[in-house]
């Protein structure tokens, strides 16, 4: 195009741009752009975690070896904490308000040490997923991966963790006269279904603390009720014996006492199953598929929101 000029001269301007009168997303579509950190479908996003596969694995394995590495006993810790919660149980519950009612010695010391130890899994998985993404931002806002990686990794790292503490657990079993027969296989899927439980937790307080990171705060109270709640230093059949049966029968379908009562199951000797509840498989593997299943899928909603404001 050109027109004439004041002084007779012909100035050309410049042509239409091609894009002119393009909306932002036409423009973004016609140079094939996509939004920054934009949620991919579910089933990429599942590709793309597994392609992550590895980084998972390492991460978890050098938060495992980072978490004590300060202390002079180092991965010692690993064991010795959930063991002296046990001893400080046993001396408060086990003693003096005599919570081992209805068992003998020898079976309510590696009922207590199950107890504390499988919960411990649960209640660390949930306590490191809450702070997956409010508490590493700089990763999150540094590179792109899929952000589920994080909570899954924790959740990895408390597997490992517990790992080590099935040594000692296998070690209080036997010393108390419970040796391993055809039962003891039973713990891997019972292992299996926890991790799947834990992990779908750990997605869920994810994505509730990385929008308010105050949770974190107060999920060691939250815990601590469930904790109680769970038959972990107590027989719930025998310590509720005098109130309605829904008040047991609740309790003990709640997840935690499911798997705590499946690893005991699977241990003791004597803890035979009168004391689980019934169809506690199916009741088990439901509760892992609802949380994993629906936990990835409710943290993959806010997959573009993570890092952000």
């Amino acid at each position: 195009m050109s027109e004439t000029t004041h002084d007779g001269g012909v100035a050309v301007s410049a042509p239409p741009s091609p894009d002119e009168g393009l909306t932002a997303a036409q423009l973004a579509a016609k140079y094939g752009l996509a939004v920054s950190g934009a949620r991919p479908p579910l089933r990429e996003y599942v590709r793309q975690l597994w392609g992550r596969r590895h980084f998972i694995l390492a991460f978890s394995s050098a938060k495992l070896t980072a978490q004590y590495s300060q202390a002079k006993l180092g991965q010692l810790w690993q064991v010795a904490t959930p063991l002296l919660n046990a001893a400080v149980y046993f001396a408060i519950f086990g003693l003096i308000l005599d919570a081992g009612r209805g068992m003998d010695k020898d079976v309510y010391i590696p009922f207590l040490v199950t107890g504390v130890f499988v919960f411990t899994f649960t209640q660390s998985s949930v306590m490191t997923g809450v702070r997956a993404i409010s508490g590493n931002l700089g990763l999150v806002r540094a590179l792109h991966f899929p952000r589920a990686s994080l909570p899954i990794s924790f959740a990895l790292q408390q597997l490992q963790q517990l790992m080590y503490s099935m040594i000692v657990l296998f070690a209080v079993a036997i010393g108390f006269g419970s040796y391993p027969d055809a039962s003891w296989p039973l713990i891997i899927p019972v292992l299996v279904l926890q991790f799947c439980f834990n992990t779908g937790l750990a997605l869920i307080f994810a994505r509730a603390g990385a929008k308010t990171p105050d949770l974190a705060q107060l999920m060691p109270f939250v815990m601590r009720t469930w904790m109680y709640a769970s038959g972990v230093m107590f027989s719930i059949p025998v310590f509720l014996a005098d109130k309605p049966q829904w008040i047991a029968n609740v309790l003990q379908w709640n997840p935690a006492a499911i798997y705590m009562d499946l690893m005991r199951f699977a241990l003791i000797e004597e803890y035979g199953a009168e004391n689980l509840p019934d169809h506690v498989w199916a009741a088990a593997g439901g509760w892992a598929a609802l949380f994993a299943i629906g936990g990835f899928a409710y943290f993959w909603q806010a997959e573009e929101r993570y890092g952000r404001g």
